[in-house]
Formats: structure tokens, C-alpha cells, sequence
């Protein structure tokens, strides 16, 4: 399997390899700049350090020989749904897109929206492959990157060493054919073939449970430096969020029980 770049010095010295022009490679370091400011401290669920995640996405794409701007957006891929903006909560607003915008221009922020846009489950990844052809250019560039980033999440074995390793092997199990066909259908039989063989390792593969980190964290997450300190808006909103979601759930019981006990 190809060895793919992790750093963002060996990402740059890939993509002169691979022949982009010095305008693709200042915006491309350009968009590490943003990436290296908005997941500072940020892990993915293995302990991997979500920049080495994103930039090895980026470098499955160079392999690929796609535009720039797909390379770019590779760089930020999830940076609305795991991004340090310093607001109040995750996902897509007004001013995180125009602050992206203002960095990397409209089009590779487009295709980072899109991407946000996506769940990536089991029930919204048959839909896309069965409009697959109703898919606009975007949309499938979009698509490349999503598979790009589950490429680069089973490089190096990385989801065994996760706490829920079994149920993200079950996924792959279940979807990886189908990530491996559209990989084909949308005109990357070599990236169709190193998730394959990506699928086929993690599956097989086995780690002794103290290594992949039970009892930590399921999904990405991030570890402020001990002088960090949370602006007092973000903390309150924050605790709001926390006792409201505990508030519904606990309504949510109730009302459960009430329909168990009274039949209605």
C-alpha cells in the first residue's frame, strides 16, 4: 500500500513531486494554516492528532492527481463539524463560512459545506450510491473526499486502536463495498483498490484491548493546554446545551413510562 504524507512538510514536497504550480502549493499552505489554528489540540478517537488526519486526506487526493482546490478542501474537510472557532458550538454558520472564505475563496469552501452537509451512514451512503449518476460535479468531488478521509482513517490500522473499534470494523464490513464500488464509478480504480485492501487489513487485524483505549473517547476530541481557560459565553452556553439535552431526555422517560403505565 502507498505510504501517504502526514506532516505538512511532506505533503508540500509531495505535491511539487507530483507537478503543482507554485500558486497551488501557497494556497494549499495557505489552507494548513487555517487547519494547523482550528484543530489545535484536536485528537482523533486512535490518539492520532487530527492534523495528521486531515493532512494524510489531502495527500490521498495529490496521489490522485485532482485539482487543487480538492487538495485544499481535503485539508479542512470536517473543520465544522470538529473546528475551534472559538463560538459557542460546532457545525456551519454565517460567520465561521465567511471567516473560511476570507482564507481559502468560495469555491474550496463550497465543497467543505457540501461535506458537512453529508451524513455518512449506512442509510445515506446506499442513497448516494443510487443517484450516484444524478450527482453534480461538486457533489462528486465531495464524495471523493469523504472517501479519501475513510481511506486515510484505516491507514496504519488506526480504527483498531479505537475504544469502539468493533462497531467501526462492522461499518466498514457492511459499507466498504460499497465505498469500493463508487470509488470505481466515479474514475478512481486506484483508490478503489487501496480501500480495498486498507478494508481487508483493519478487518483482519486484532490489538490487544489496553491499546485501543477503552473508556476514552468514541470519537474525535480535543485537549486544551492546562492554561487554556473558556471564554465565560462559550462555557455558559455550553452548560445551557448540557442541562437543556438532559432536561428533554429526562422528559422523554417520563413521558415512556407514563405511556407504559397508562397505556396511551
Amino acid at each position: 500500500m502507498q505510504s501517504y504524507a502526514q506532516t505538512n512538510i511532506q505533503l508540500l514536497n509531495q505535491l511539487q513531486r507530483e507537478g503543482y504550480s507554485k500558486e497551488d502549493l501557497i494556497s494549499i499552505s495557505n489552507t494548513y494554516d487555517l487547519a494547523m489554528k482550528l484543530f489545535t489540540g484536536c485528537y482523533r478517537p486512535s490518539g492520532k492528532t487530527f492534523i495528521a488526519h486531515v493532512v494524510g486526506t489531502a495527500s490521498i487526493l495529490a496521489s490522485l492527481h485532482v485539482s487543487a482546490k480538492i487538495v485544499a478542501a481535503g485539508l479542512i474537510h470536517s473543520i465544522y463539524a470538529h473546528g475551534d472557532f472559538g463560538s459557542w458550538g460546532k457545525g456551519i454558520s454565517n460567520a465561521k463560512r465567511k471567516q473560511v472564505r476570507s482564507v481559502v475563496g468560495e469555491e474550496i469552501e463550497e465543497y467543505v459545506c457540501r461535506y458537512a452537509a453529508w451524513k455518512w451512514n449506512a442509510q445515506n451512503i446506499l442513497a448516494i450510491r443510487d443517484r450516484l449518476d444524478k450527482l453534480d460535479r461538486i457533489d462528486r468531488d465531495v464524495l471523493l473526499i469523504r472517501l479519501a478521509d475513510q481511506l486515510e482513517d484505516n491507514l496504519d490500522l488506526s480504527i483498531i486502536y479505537c475504544p469502539n473499534c468493533k462497531s467501526r470494523q462492522k461499518f466498514f464490513q457492511e459499507m466498504g463495498s460499497i465505498m469500493i464500488e463508487m470509488s470505481q464509478k466515479i474514475g478512481f480504480p486506484t483508490l478503489a483498490a487501496e480501500l480495498e485492501a486498507a478494508f481487508q487489513e483493519t478487518l483482519l487485524a486484532k490489538t490487544h484491548r489496553e491499546l485501543s483505549k477503552q473508556g476514552k473517547e468514541e470519537y474525535s476530541f480535543s485537549i486544551a493546554p492546562k492554561s487554556y481557560r473558556r471564554k465565560l459565553s462559550v462555557a455558559v452556553y455550553q452548560q445551557f446545551t448540557l442541562s437543556l439535552n438532559y432536561f428533554r431526555s429526562t422528559l422523554l422517560r417520563v413521558n415512556r413510562k407514563l405511556r407504559s403505565l397508562y397505556h396511551f
